[in-house]
C-alpha cells in the first residue's frame, strides 16, 4: 500500500501526526498505523477542558486485531475532539489525515515541533527501502 506522508505534518515514535494551526495542534495517527491496525471498531478522546503532561494518553483505538493508545507528544490543553469519529470509527480508516483527525489542544510554552520527525523521517522508519 502507497501511504501519504503530507509535507506539513510533523510525526511522533507512536504513530501520532501533529499539524500546527496557528496556536493550536491538531493529532491524529498516520495512514501507516490505521492499516497496521486493520478494520478499527471503537475510538475513546480524552474530554475536552482535560489538560494532560506529555506522554500521557489521550485516547484508545480498538481494532479487531488491538486496542492501541495515542499519546500526546507535547503537555496542554484539549480544546476539541472529533465526535464524529467516536460515533463512526470507520472514518479513521477512510481518511486518516483530514476527517479523521482526533483531537485539537493547546500546547504549553515549552513545545517545539523541531522535537518530532519530519515526513520523510518518518517515512523511512516505518516504510522500508
Amino acid at each position: 500500500m502507497a501511504y501519504l506522508f503530507p509535507e506539513y505534518l510533523k510525526y511522533a515514535d507512536t504513530h501520532e501526526y501533529i499539524k500546527q494551526e496557528g496556536e493550536l495542534l491538531r493529532l491524529g495517527i498516520s495512514e501507516f498505523a490505521v492499516d497496521q491496525l486493520g478494520d478499527i471498531v471503537f475510538v475513546e478522546l480524552a474530554e475536552k477542558g482535560e489538560v494532560l503532561k506529555k506522554g500521557d494518553t489521550f485516547g484508545t483505538i480498538e481494532s479487531v486485531k488491538a486496542v492501541e493508545e495515542v499519546f500526546l507528544p507535547f503537555s496542554g490543553v484539549i480544546i476539541d475532539r472529533n465526535e464524529e469519529i467516536i460515533d463512526n470509527p470507520e472514518i479513521l480508516q477512510d481518511d486518516p489525515i483530514n476527517s479523521g483527525w482526533l483531537i485539537i489542544f493547546k500546547p504549553n510554552d515549552n513545545f517545539s515541533l523541531n522535537d518530532l520527525m519530519t515526513s520523510d523521517e518518518y517515512k523511512s522508519k516505518v516504510v522500508p527501502n
